[in-house]
């Protein structure tokens, strides 16, 4: 029997016609506006629950650099006030570094981002401005300024057969680092302009010895390093050298590992200071007790069930009812009509996503902070991304259920589809015995990768640390793993359409 193919002319009005006729059968059915409202005030209410549970007051302030950011400002500093034009010249011949290999012992190890070698700072307090040039363990001569900057040096590791000579010159506000391989012939690697150092700064040597990524976890660590032919010019008359560890009480340094501390001392002509810590960007890794506003939409998760739900109950119901020939029938097109329902569950999902995550957003971070608790910071631009990308992320995944129920025409498969594919991967990656390679993996290639919209923290090449979805990084830029679910929508959709079309309704 040939399909009835209504003589209805199409066009522009009539398709307007027929987006007004899906409204009308989506807000007619009470539990579906019901189930939008629902996946809002879910994410709204998760966002409240995650407010009012944390608890950190009392904790100790979270250092914050001349940018904003929050950063890790631990290290042993050996240091001599300086003047604003003022030098300072050493040789470094070794960098040593130990990690715990029981509760009492230290064995020798390498962490590529240990540090040692000359730093220019406001003074002690955590988070002030800097300039500092040094040698690492893996990653040769660097120069790094106010925690976020970084500029690479010679190349190498150093050794009593193969020191480094490093060297930083002041004048006013602009520091310039210097390198050496022969203490005769130098390299400029660069110059920075530090703002609020003030007529005198703080100047000398420091060690820094971040933690060890081990596995899935970190171990603290130590270092120490040998300096000599130590300079300074610029000094003030009758200053001493006085050696500290900065940043002792911060939430972001780990400490030193047992049977060790921080320490300097002369011997044979060269100072040996010995130190923990980092001078860096805070990760998650580093502030664990740090929220971020990822966390405060988890609800997005229960939202995205319930959206699903009714992406595939929106057309289900009809081949359920046998009404599916009544829509059929009506239109010239059944490609429009499938359009016409992902227009209207997109449209919906959309207003509902973006209504609960404008509330929770502001909400949950209200109540967080003043429990105390400290919430990596955005720009109001990507709050604004978060709050679009929201509900972008639950409107991409209700057109997703709407092209696979379209496909299964029973609820029981569509759904079970839907959540296998971008349930369960998000499940997976939110799983922090998950091995990273396999979680990236799934955030790349999967219709998880849409979870990305939530990002807020910055991966920083130069610090070593967990960067995996777990913990908020996700491997793709926020639009870009929407693109993937988009993509998954689409293809579904052409799909659908497809199918529609050659078979009987």
């Amino acid at each position: 029997m040939t399909p009835y193919r209504s003589d209805h002319p199409a066009g522009p009005y009539g398709f307007v016609q027929l987006l007004h006729a899906e409204w009308t059968k989506f807000r007619t059915v009470a539990g579906w506006p019901a189930g939008m409202l629902a996946a809002a005030l879910l994410v709204v209410l998760v966002a409240l629950l995650a407010g009012v549970s944390s608890d950190q007051k009392g904790s100790p302030a979270v250092p914050i650099g001349p940018g904003g950011e929050p950063v890790t400002d631990s290290f042993y500093f050996v240091h001599q006030p300086l003047t604003e034009n003022g030098r300072i010249t050493v040789a470094v011949s070794a960098l040593r570094t130990s990690i715990p290999s029981g509760p009492a012992a230290l064995r020798p190890g390498i962490v590529d981002w240990s540090k040692a070698g000359l730093i220019i700072k406001q003074g002690a307090r955590q988070g002030s401005p800097y300039a500092a040039i040094m040698v690492t363990g893996g990653h040769g001569v660097r120069m790094q300024s106010n925690y976020v900057s970084d500029l690479a040096g010679l190349p190498g590791p150093v050794s009593p057969k193969s020191p480094r000579w490093l060297r930083l010159e002041r004048a006013g506000d602009a520091i310039t680092g210097y390198a050496s391989a022969d203490g005769t012939h130098w390299v400029k690697v660069g110059t920075v302009r530090v703002t609020g150092l003030g007529p005198i700064a703080r100047g000398g040597l420091f060690v820094a010895s971040p933690p060890a990524v081990d596995g899935k976890g970190t171990r603290g660590s130590v270092s120490t390093a040998v300096f000599g032919q130590l300079r300074i010019q610029g000094q003030q008359a009758g200053s001493a050298w006085t050696g500290e560890q900065v940043g002792a009480g911060s939430p972001t340094f780990a400490g030193y590992p047992r049977n060790s501390a921080g320490s300097f001392r002369e011997a044979d002509g060269n100072v040996v200071v010995t130190g923990a810590g980092d001078i860096a960007p805070a990760t998650r890794e580093t502030l664990p007790t740090g929220g971020t506003l990822g966390s405060i939409l988890t609800g997005t998760f229960a939202a995205l069930i319930a959206v699903i739900v009714i992406g595939t109950a929106y057309i289900t119901t009809e081949y359920r009812q046998n009404l599916i020939h009544v829509t059929l029938a009506a239109t010239p097109g059944r490609g429009g009509v499938l359009l016409a329902k992902a227009i209207v569950l997109g449209a919906v999902s959309f207003v509902a996503g973006l209504a609960g995550a404008a509330i929770a957003i502001p909400l949950g971070e209200h109540l967080a902070r003043a429990n105390g608790v400290y919430v990596f910071p955005v720009t109001p631009a990507n709050e604004l991304r978060m709050v679009l990308g929201t509900a972008a992320l639950l409107a991409t995944a209700s057109v997703l259920a709407l092209a696979v129920a379209t496909i299964f025409r029973h609820s029981a498969g569509a759904v079970t589809t839907v959540v296998v594919a971008i349930v369960l991967p998000y499940l997976l990656i939110a799983n922090p015995f998950m091995p990273s390679a396999v979680a990236d993996w799934l955030a790349r290639v999967t219709p998880a990768a849409g979870f990305a919209v939530h990002q807020t923290l910055v991966h920083y090449p130069q610090v070593a640390s967990i960067y995996t979805p777990y913990n908020g990084y996700y491997p793709l830029a926020p639009w870009a793993g929407l693109a993937v679910l988009a993509g998954y929508a689409l293809v579904g959709l052409a799909a659908a359409a497809f199918l529609l079309r050659r078979r009987d309704a």
